[in-house]
Protein backbone atom coordinates (compact mmCIF):
# COMPACT_ATOMS: atom_id res chain seq x y z
CA UNK A 1 0.00 0.00 0.00
CA UNK A 2 2.87 2.07 0.83
CA UNK A 3 4.06 1.54 -2.99
CA UNK A 4 0.85 2.39 -4.43
CA UNK A 5 1.06 5.40 -2.78
CA UNK A 6 4.45 6.71 -3.42
CA UNK A 7 3.74 5.70 -7.49
CA UNK A 8 0.49 7.58 -7.10
CA UNK A 9 2.62 11.19 -5.41
CA UNK A 10 5.15 10.62 -8.55
CA UNK A 11 2.54 10.35 -11.00
CA UNK A 12 0.12 13.67 -9.87
CA UNK A 13 3.46 15.54 -9.22
CA UNK A 14 5.10 14.84 -12.71
CA UNK A 15 2.76 15.11 -15.78
CA UNK A 16 4.55 16.23 -18.68
CA UNK A 17 2.85 19.33 -18.51
CA UNK A 18 0.59 21.09 -16.11
CA UNK A 19 -1.52 22.43 -18.57
CA UNK A 20 -2.71 19.43 -20.19
CA UNK A 21 -3.45 16.96 -17.18
CA UNK A 22 -6.66 14.28 -16.88
CA UNK A 23 -9.19 15.64 -14.66
CA UNK A 24 -8.40 12.26 -12.08
CA UNK A 25 -4.93 13.51 -11.72
CA UNK A 26 -5.69 17.12 -11.00
CA UNK A 27 -6.27 17.93 -7.17
CA UNK A 28 -10.19 19.76 -6.44
CA UNK A 29 -9.64 23.33 -6.65
CA UNK A 30 -11.53 24.08 -3.09
CA UNK A 31 -14.15 21.88 -2.20
CA UNK A 32 -14.52 18.12 -3.34
CA UNK A 33 -12.55 15.30 -3.93
CA UNK A 34 -10.65 13.58 -6.28
CA UNK A 35 -8.38 10.49 -6.78
CA UNK A 36 -5.49 12.75 -6.69
CA UNK A 37 -6.51 13.70 -3.27
CA UNK A 38 -6.24 10.64 -2.20
CA UNK A 39 -2.62 9.75 -2.47
CA UNK A 40 -1.19 12.54 0.19
CA UNK A 41 -3.92 11.24 3.23
CA UNK A 42 -3.46 7.37 2.01
CA UNK A 43 0.55 8.00 2.96
CA UNK A 44 -0.41 9.86 6.23
CA UNK A 45 -2.35 6.80 7.46
CA UNK A 46 -0.29 4.24 6.25
CA UNK A 47 2.46 6.72 8.56
CA UNK A 48 -0.12 6.17 11.34
CA UNK A 49 0.20 2.22 11.06
CA UNK A 50 3.71 1.46 10.54
CA UNK A 51 3.97 3.89 14.11
CA UNK A 52 2.30 1.55 15.68
CA UNK A 53 4.99 -0.98 14.82
CA UNK A 54 8.01 0.98 15.46
CA UNK A 55 6.57 2.17 19.01
CA UNK A 56 5.98 -1.39 20.24
CA UNK A 57 9.15 -1.84 21.28
CA UNK A 58 8.59 1.03 23.74
CA UNK A 59 5.71 -0.38 24.73
CA UNK A 60 4.30 2.72 24.08
CA UNK A 61 5.68 4.38 27.05
CA UNK A 62 7.63 7.47 27.64
CA UNK A 63 11.05 7.12 27.55
CA UNK A 64 14.46 9.02 26.65
CA UNK A 65 15.24 6.60 23.70
CA UNK A 66 11.71 6.79 22.43
CA UNK A 67 11.21 10.57 22.40
CA UNK A 68 15.03 11.07 21.10
CA UNK A 69 14.09 8.43 17.87
CA UNK A 70 11.04 10.72 17.12
CA UNK A 71 12.50 14.19 17.18
CA UNK A 72 15.36 12.81 15.28
CA UNK A 73 13.54 11.37 12.90
CA UNK A 74 11.31 14.76 12.64
CA UNK A 75 14.01 17.12 12.64
CA UNK A 76 15.84 14.66 9.65
CA UNK A 77 12.44 14.48 7.50
CA UNK A 78 11.44 18.61 8.32
CA UNK A 79 15.20 19.44 7.27
CA UNK A 80 15.48 17.39 4.01
CA UNK A 81 11.92 19.05 3.09
CA UNK A 82 13.25 22.52 3.26
CA UNK A 83 16.89 21.34 1.52
CA UNK A 84 14.49 20.18 -1.24
CA UNK A 85 12.89 23.72 -1.58
CA UNK A 86 16.92 25.05 -1.68
CA UNK A 87 17.94 22.43 -4.05
CA UNK A 88 14.98 23.67 -6.56
CA UNK A 89 16.20 27.90 -6.44
CA UNK A 90 19.78 26.40 -7.04
CA UNK A 91 19.40 24.06 -9.59
CA UNK A 92 16.83 26.93 -11.74
CA UNK A 93 19.59 29.66 -11.05
CA UNK A 94 22.49 27.31 -12.06
CA UNK A 95 21.22 25.95 -15.09
CA UNK A 96 19.14 29.13 -16.64
CA UNK A 97 19.96 30.80 -19.78
CA UNK A 98 19.84 34.36 -18.65
CA UNK A 99 23.99 35.59 -19.53
CA UNK A 100 22.64 39.18 -18.40
CA UNK A 101 22.41 38.27 -14.74
CA UNK A 102 25.75 36.09 -12.48
CA UNK A 103 24.54 33.24 -10.79
CA UNK A 104 24.87 34.91 -7.70
CA UNK A 105 22.02 37.39 -8.63
CA UNK A 106 20.06 34.95 -9.99
CA UNK A 107 20.24 32.50 -7.04
CA UNK A 108 19.59 35.75 -4.56
CA UNK A 109 19.07 35.51 -0.97
CA UNK A 110 17.55 31.36 -0.90
CA UNK A 111 16.18 32.45 2.79
CA UNK A 112 14.19 35.66 1.75
CA UNK A 113 11.21 33.52 0.10
CA UNK A 114 11.82 30.00 1.21
CA UNK A 115 8.80 28.10 1.68
CA UNK A 116 8.73 26.72 5.22
CA UNK A 117 5.97 23.96 4.97
CA UNK A 118 5.84 21.58 2.49
CA UNK A 119 4.42 17.79 1.83
CA UNK A 120 7.88 16.65 4.03
CA UNK A 121 7.14 18.92 6.78
CA UNK A 122 3.58 18.19 7.20
CA UNK A 123 4.83 14.24 7.42
CA UNK A 124 7.48 15.30 9.78
CA UNK A 125 5.06 17.03 11.97
CA UNK A 126 2.20 14.98 12.19
CA UNK A 127 4.20 12.37 12.99
CA UNK A 128 5.83 14.00 15.56
CA UNK A 129 3.09 15.34 17.56
CA UNK A 130 0.76 11.85 17.03
CA UNK A 131 3.74 9.45 18.42
CA UNK A 132 4.65 11.96 21.15
CA UNK A 133 0.92 12.30 21.96
CA UNK A 134 1.05 8.34 22.20
CA UNK A 135 3.84 8.22 24.30
CA UNK A 136 1.92 10.32 26.76
CA UNK A 137 -1.78 8.83 27.14
CA UNK A 138 -3.02 5.39 26.90
CA UNK A 139 -2.63 4.27 23.37
CA UNK A 140 -5.50 2.27 23.63
CA UNK A 141 -7.84 5.14 23.62
CA UNK A 142 -6.05 6.28 20.36
CA UNK A 143 -9.06 6.34 18.44
CA UNK A 144 -11.12 8.63 20.95
CA UNK A 145 -7.96 11.66 21.00
CA UNK A 146 -8.10 11.27 17.38
CA UNK A 147 -12.15 12.02 17.96
CA UNK A 148 -11.32 15.15 19.68
CA UNK A 149 -8.80 16.36 17.89
CA UNK A 150 -11.31 16.19 14.42
CA UNK A 151 -14.23 17.50 16.50
CA UNK A 152 -12.03 20.73 17.70
CA UNK A 153 -10.48 21.54 14.69
CA UNK A 154 -13.98 21.50 12.90
CA UNK A 155 -15.32 24.19 15.80
CA UNK A 156 -12.07 26.27 15.09
CA UNK A 157 -13.03 26.06 10.84
CA UNK A 158 -16.64 27.08 11.60
CA UNK A 159 -15.62 29.93 14.23
CA UNK A 160 -13.14 31.05 11.89
CA UNK A 161 -13.90 31.23 8.28
CA UNK A 162 -12.16 27.87 7.57
CA UNK A 163 -13.98 27.24 4.32
CA UNK A 164 -13.54 30.64 2.75
CA UNK A 165 -11.06 30.67 0.30
CA UNK A 166 -9.61 33.91 1.23
CA UNK A 167 -7.28 36.33 3.07
CA UNK A 168 -9.84 36.21 6.57
CA UNK A 169 -9.19 32.07 6.49
CA UNK A 170 -8.58 31.16 9.85
CA UNK A 171 -5.36 28.61 8.62
CA UNK A 172 -4.30 31.82 6.60
CA UNK A 173 -4.32 34.14 8.87
CA UNK A 174 -2.51 31.92 11.49
CA UNK A 175 0.48 31.42 8.68
CA UNK A 176 0.66 34.51 7.81
CA UNK A 177 1.47 35.13 11.45
CA UNK A 178 3.93 32.70 12.15
CA UNK A 179 6.01 32.77 8.90
CA UNK A 180 4.92 35.60 6.64
CA UNK A 181 3.20 35.96 3.26
CA UNK A 182 7.11 35.52 1.80
CA UNK A 183 7.45 31.95 3.06
CA UNK A 184 3.90 30.50 1.95
CA UNK A 185 2.67 28.96 -1.15
CA UNK A 186 0.78 31.33 -3.29
CA UNK A 187 -2.29 29.38 -4.86
CA UNK A 188 -4.53 30.29 -7.95
CA UNK A 189 -7.99 31.71 -6.94
CA UNK A 190 -10.86 30.72 -9.52
CA UNK A 191 -10.01 33.95 -11.28
CA UNK A 192 -6.49 33.79 -11.53
CA UNK A 193 -5.03 36.11 -8.92
CA UNK A 194 -2.62 34.27 -6.45
CA UNK A 195 -2.97 34.65 -3.17
CA UNK A 196 -0.38 33.15 0.14
CA UNK A 197 -2.21 30.32 0.94
CA UNK A 198 -0.78 27.28 2.19
CA UNK A 199 -2.12 23.84 1.99
CA UNK A 200 0.42 22.17 4.05
CA UNK A 201 -0.11 25.02 7.06
CA UNK A 202 0.29 24.96 10.37
CA UNK A 203 -3.07 25.22 12.05
CA UNK A 204 -4.52 22.61 9.25
CA UNK A 205 -1.00 20.27 10.15
CA UNK A 206 -3.67 19.42 13.28
CA UNK A 207 -6.18 17.15 12.30
CA UNK A 208 -3.24 15.44 10.13
CA UNK A 209 -2.12 14.29 13.57
CA UNK A 210 -5.68 12.65 13.96
CA UNK A 211 -4.88 11.33 10.60
CA UNK A 212 -2.09 9.53 12.22
CA UNK A 213 -3.91 8.48 15.31
CA UNK A 214 -6.52 7.14 13.14
CA UNK A 215 -3.53 4.62 11.20
CA UNK A 216 -2.16 4.02 14.60
CA UNK A 217 -5.18 2.40 15.64
CA UNK A 218 -5.42 0.52 12.90
CA UNK A 219 -2.31 -0.76 13.18
CA UNK A 220 -3.17 -2.04 16.72
CA UNK A 221 -6.15 -3.69 15.06
CA UNK A 222 -4.14 -5.81 13.07
CA UNK A 223 -2.16 -7.12 15.47
CA UNK A 224 -4.82 -7.43 18.17
CA UNK A 225 -6.32 -10.49 15.15
CA UNK A 226 -4.09 -13.09 13.66
CA UNK A 227 -6.67 -15.08 11.36
CA UNK A 228 -6.45 -12.84 8.25
CA UNK A 229 -10.34 -13.34 7.45
CA UNK A 230 -11.34 -11.72 10.62
CA UNK A 231 -8.85 -9.15 10.68
CA UNK A 232 -10.08 -7.80 6.78
CA UNK A 233 -13.62 -8.02 8.39
CA UNK A 234 -12.47 -5.62 10.97
CA UNK A 235 -10.78 -3.71 8.93
CA UNK A 236 -13.62 -3.03 6.67
CA UNK A 237 -16.19 -2.27 9.78
CA UNK A 238 -13.89 0.14 10.59
CA UNK A 239 -12.93 1.99 7.15
CA UNK A 240 -16.76 2.03 6.07
CA UNK A 241 -17.93 3.47 9.43
CA UNK A 242 -15.11 6.46 8.56
CA UNK A 243 -16.40 6.39 5.37
CA UNK A 244 -19.92 7.00 5.85
CA UNK A 245 -19.67 9.27 8.72
CA UNK A 246 -17.55 11.47 6.42
CA UNK A 247 -19.59 11.47 3.93
CA UNK A 248 -22.51 12.07 6.04
CA UNK A 249 -21.35 14.97 7.83
CA UNK A 250 -19.87 16.72 4.46
CA UNK A 251 -23.67 18.59 4.45
CA UNK A 252 -22.32 20.45 7.38
CA UNK A 253 -18.27 20.32 7.09
CA UNK A 254 -17.32 20.24 3.36
CA UNK A 255 -14.65 17.34 2.22
CA UNK A 256 -11.55 19.71 1.63
CA UNK A 257 -8.18 18.94 1.30
CA UNK A 258 -6.55 22.50 1.14
CA UNK A 259 -8.05 22.59 4.64
CA UNK A 260 -7.71 19.24 5.48
CA UNK A 261 -10.73 19.47 7.01
CA UNK A 262 -11.96 16.83 9.17
CA UNK A 263 -14.59 15.01 6.90
CA UNK A 264 -11.53 15.12 4.87
CA UNK A 265 -9.83 12.90 7.26
CA UNK A 266 -12.79 10.97 8.28
CA UNK A 267 -13.61 9.90 4.18
CA UNK A 268 -9.86 9.18 3.09
CA UNK A 269 -8.98 6.94 6.36
CA UNK A 270 -11.87 4.95 5.40
CA UNK A 271 -10.99 4.65 2.01
CA UNK A 272 -7.42 3.94 2.87
CA UNK A 273 -9.07 1.29 5.52
CA UNK A 274 -10.85 0.06 2.87
CA UNK A 275 -7.58 -0.27 0.50
CA UNK A 276 -5.70 -2.21 3.16
CA UNK A 277 -8.31 -4.60 3.92
CA UNK A 278 -9.05 -5.42 -0.28
CA UNK A 279 -5.20 -5.33 -0.48
CA UNK A 280 -5.06 -8.59 2.11
CA UNK A 281 -7.47 -10.19 0.60
CA UNK A 282 -6.24 -10.21 -2.62
CA UNK A 283 -2.15 -10.83 -1.70
CA UNK A 284 -2.75 -12.71 1.56
CA UNK A 285 -5.61 -14.69 1.60
CA UNK A 286 -6.03 -15.51 -2.13
CA UNK A 287 -2.01 -15.36 -3.08
CA UNK A 288 -2.16 -12.96 -5.46
CA UNK A 289 0.71 -11.40 -5.19
CA UNK A 290 2.95 -11.42 -8.64
CA UNK A 291 1.75 -7.75 -9.59
CA UNK A 292 2.38 -6.29 -6.62
CA UNK A 293 5.66 -6.82 -6.12
CA UNK A 294 6.35 -3.36 -8.98
CA UNK A 295 4.89 -1.48 -5.52
CA UNK A 296 7.16 -3.06 -2.96
CA UNK A 297 10.02 -1.67 -4.84
CA UNK A 298 8.94 1.88 -4.10
CA UNK A 299 7.17 0.50 -0.69
CA UNK A 300 10.30 -0.74 0.92
CA UNK A 301 12.05 2.68 0.56
CA UNK A 302 8.84 5.38 0.53
CA UNK A 303 10.57 8.15 1.86
CA UNK A 304 14.15 7.91 -0.20
CA UNK A 305 11.85 6.97 -3.54
CA UNK A 306 9.76 10.45 -3.01
CA UNK A 307 12.76 12.67 -2.34
CA UNK A 308 14.35 10.98 -5.24
CA UNK A 309 11.56 11.77 -7.46
CA UNK A 310 11.44 15.20 -6.33
CA UNK A 311 15.47 15.13 -6.74
CA UNK A 312 14.71 13.95 -10.74
CA UNK A 313 12.04 16.47 -11.13
CA UNK A 314 14.13 19.22 -10.27
CA UNK A 315 16.60 18.04 -12.68
CA UNK A 316 14.64 17.47 -15.40
CA UNK A 317 13.25 20.73 -15.35
CA UNK A 318 16.05 22.85 -14.75
CA UNK A 319 19.32 21.44 -16.64
CA UNK A 320 18.38 22.84 -20.35
CA UNK A 321 20.39 22.18 -23.19
CA UNK A 322 20.98 23.70 -27.27
CA UNK A 323 17.82 22.63 -29.08
CA UNK A 324 16.37 24.61 -32.27
CA UNK A 325 18.46 27.85 -32.15
CA UNK A 326 17.14 28.10 -28.64
CA UNK A 327 17.24 25.92 -25.37
CA UNK A 328 14.90 23.00 -23.92
CA UNK A 329 14.81 21.41 -20.24
CA UNK A 330 15.05 17.73 -20.24
CA UNK A 331 11.41 17.36 -19.39
CA UNK A 332 10.45 19.77 -22.26
CA UNK A 333 12.42 18.00 -24.78
CA UNK A 334 11.33 14.37 -23.78
CA UNK A 335 7.18 15.70 -23.46
CA UNK A 336 7.08 18.65 -26.08
CA UNK A 337 9.82 17.00 -28.79
CA UNK A 338 9.02 13.24 -28.68
CA UNK A 339 6.13 12.55 -27.26
CA UNK A 340 4.01 15.17 -28.33
CA UNK A 341 5.35 14.32 -32.42
CA UNK A 342 2.46 11.48 -32.01
CA UNK A 343 0.43 11.47 -29.21
CA UNK A 344 -2.14 14.32 -27.88
CA UNK A 345 -1.27 16.94 -25.13
CA UNK A 346 -3.34 14.94 -22.17
CA UNK A 347 -2.27 11.80 -23.44
CA UNK A 348 1.38 12.59 -24.11
CA UNK A 349 1.41 14.45 -20.78
CA UNK A 350 0.65 11.22 -19.01
CA UNK A 351 2.99 8.77 -20.83
CA UNK A 352 5.88 11.61 -19.31
CA UNK A 353 4.39 10.95 -16.07
CA UNK A 354 4.50 6.91 -16.13
CA UNK A 355 7.81 7.10 -17.91
CA UNK A 356 9.04 8.82 -14.97
CA UNK A 357 7.78 6.54 -12.36
CA UNK A 358 9.45 3.83 -14.26
CA UNK A 359 12.52 5.37 -13.88
CA UNK A 360 12.22 5.85 -10.66
CA UNK A 361 11.19 1.97 -10.36
CA UNK A 362 14.37 1.22 -12.15
CA UNK A 363 16.24 3.01 -9.36
CA UNK A 364 14.21 1.35 -6.70
CA UNK A 365 14.47 -1.70 -8.02
CA UNK A 366 18.32 -1.82 -7.71
CA UNK A 367 17.98 -1.14 -3.91
CA UNK A 368 14.81 -3.40 -3.36
CA UNK A 369 16.78 -6.39 -5.03
CA UNK A 370 19.94 -5.56 -2.94
CA UNK A 371 17.94 -5.32 -0.01
CA UNK A 372 19.27 -1.89 0.81
CA UNK A 373 16.85 -0.37 2.63
CA UNK A 374 17.61 3.56 3.42
CA UNK A 375 15.38 4.77 6.62
CA UNK A 376 15.05 8.13 7.43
Amino acid sequence: MRGITISGMILVNNPGSWGHIFAPLEHASWIGLTPTDLVFPFFMFIMGVSTFFSLRKYEFKLSSAAVLKIVKRTVVIFAIGLAIGLFSRFCYALFAVDATKTFAERFGNPFEHLRILGVLQRLALSYCLAALLILLINHKKALYYAGGILVAYLVILLVGNGFDWSQNNIINVVDRAVFGVNHLYHDYMPDGTRIAFDPEGLLSTLPCVAHVLLGFYLGKMIMEVKENTVRIQRIFIYGTILLFAGLLLSYGCPISKKVWSTTFVLVTCGFASLLLALLIWIIDIKGHDRWSRFFESFGINPLFMFVLADVLAILFGSIKFPYGGGAVSIQGFIYGKILLSFLPALWASLVYALLFILLNWLIGNILYKKRIYIKI
